[in-house]
């Protein structure tokens, strides 16, 4: 495609996302949540465990399906946060207030909150358990549980975070203390890190180095930072493709990366971070910092762990195309929580959610699953503060893009994309389960030959 064809494209779907933005912004003035905040029934036809991306997003749809009388999420936390925003907010691009919305204004219309916690799941009695020993039974049963932090795992966290200079994009106890290490950075070492675990967001760690990078650039102190990325992974990114345009930027903007190496301490006091080498175990290197970006150890909810629905992990153990449970029928999973060996992302929610809706459609008429799930996720890699690498990508780790030019290529449409329509998508779209993936915008760009 030329570029006029893709200005022109560009230009129409901006448009196009104007008159969508403008239509849903009138709609939902007159669809705010006013159920009960409490459990008002032991049993209801759906229950979903988790408000949070999937969660609310499940509940949407399944209200539209069986009534939202018949729906409940077990949710204990009073606020819903877009996490995809972090990244924006630890350089100083986003504020954290516009990231969050309390969960009341989420939860779909009718649908009932039940503010408590899960401490047991009993698939076999078709019932969890939640904290006061309450128990809830159900027809069929969502679990959208996300995925857990785990700072205490590395020594010195999180107790570490009352000292200046360390911050972390993963916790909304923590974005900020990364811009606030950013903007005080001198001269010295800034790390930044990747852990020995599954994450959400796997792109999420190396953005913030690419943002504080161009910080100090912008400021006229980038000749004095020596910008390190310590990684557990033997490669920059997954996906051959989008590697090797990072690659570029690395060398372009020296940065060193230390392959297979797994922050395992942080001495706060003495701004010290030490590694160990997974090449060579029992083997550390201790890192002065002047700037430390923590990513924690992660994995999944305690309830989950050593549940009759997970794997040997703690994983929820679904089919990978159907997103229904491998054992219960009547039990489905969607997002971090569960096995899918695909990047734990909220765009991979989005498409997951679609499928996982006509998968429970078919089951509740006692048919089989027929829509497949084909492990598509996004990654919008921030470069720099006005561009990103928007890579896409499924199961096989082989690019999946939607747009008909080149994803791999630094954008400022990319950015835009991610900093203002994602999130507009995300509260206006995904939540109120009318969003399941950009599959039929794909096909629509690529004339349906992809």
């Amino acid at each position: 495609m030329s570029a006029a064809g893709v200005v022109s494209s560009c230009s129409r779907l901006c448009s196009g996302v104007w008159l969508l933005k403008t239509g849903m912004q009138k709609m939902s003035s007159f669809g705010f949540h006013t159920a009960a905040r409490c459990a008002a029934k032991d049993y209801y036809e759906v229950l979903v465990l988790g408000g949070g991306t999937g969660g609310i997003t499940m509940s949407a749809r399944m209200k539209r399906k069986v009534g939202a009388g018949n729906v409940a999420v077990v949710e204990p936390s009073q606020t819903h946060y877009y996490q995809p925003l972090w990244t924006l907010v630890g350089g100083g691009a986003k504020q954290l207030a516009t990231s969050a919305r309390p969960t009341e204004s989420v939860m779909p219309k009718g649908v009932e909150w039940i503010k408590s916690r899960v401490t047991a799941l009993d698939p076999d009695k078709n019932c969890v358990w939640l904290e006061n020993d309450t128990k809830i039974s159900y027809k069929y049963l969502i679990i959208a549980l996300g995925i857990s932090l785990h700072y205490e795992k590395i020594k010195g966290l999180p107790e570490g975070f009352h000292h200046p200079k360390i911050g972390s994009n993963y916790s909304v106890l923590t974005v900020e203390k990364t811009w606030k290490a950013l903007q005080d950075f001198k001269e010295g070492n800034a790390i930044f890190t990747f852990p020995n675990t599954p994450v959400k967001c796997a792109g999420a760690p190396q953005k913030i180095m690419y943002l504080s990078e161009a910080y100090w650039r912008k400021t006229g102190r980038r000749s004095k930072a020596n910008i390190m990325f310590n990684t557990s992974l033997g490669v920059i990114f997954g996906v051959k493709k989008y590697a090797d345009a990072l690659l570029e930027i690395i060398k372009e903007r020296n940065i060193t990366v230390n392959y297979k190496h797994n922050l395992v301490e942080v001495r706060a006091d003495k701004q010290e971070a030490v590694f160990e080498n997974l090449d060579k175990p029992g083997v550390t290197e201790v890192h002065q910092y002047e700037m430390l970006h923590v990513t924690p150890p992660m994995g999944p909810p305690d309830v989950l762990i050593n549940s009759p629905v997970s794997d040997a992990i703690g994983w929820v153990d679904v089919d990978k195309e159907t997103l229904q449970h491998k054992k219960y029928p009547n039990v489905f999973g969607i997002g971090d929580c569960t096995n899918l060996p695909t990047s734990k992302t909220a765009a991979a929610v989005a498409a997951q959610s679609g499928v996982l809706d006509k998968t429970i459609s078919l089951v509740m008429k006692n048919q089989l699953p027929t829509k497949k799930y084909d492990g598509y996720t996004s990654c919008p890699l921030v470069t720099g503060y006005n561009k990103v690498i928007l890579a896409e990508f499924d199961y096989d780790a082989q690019p999946l893009e939607t747009f008909p030019i080149d994803q791999s290529k630094e954008r400022v449409t990319m950015y835009h994309m991610k900093a203002d329509m994602m999130p507009f998508l995300y509260w206006n779209a995904l939540l109120k389960g009318y969003w399941g993936g950009p599959a039929p915008v794909r096909k629509l760009m690529h004339l349906g030959l992809k």
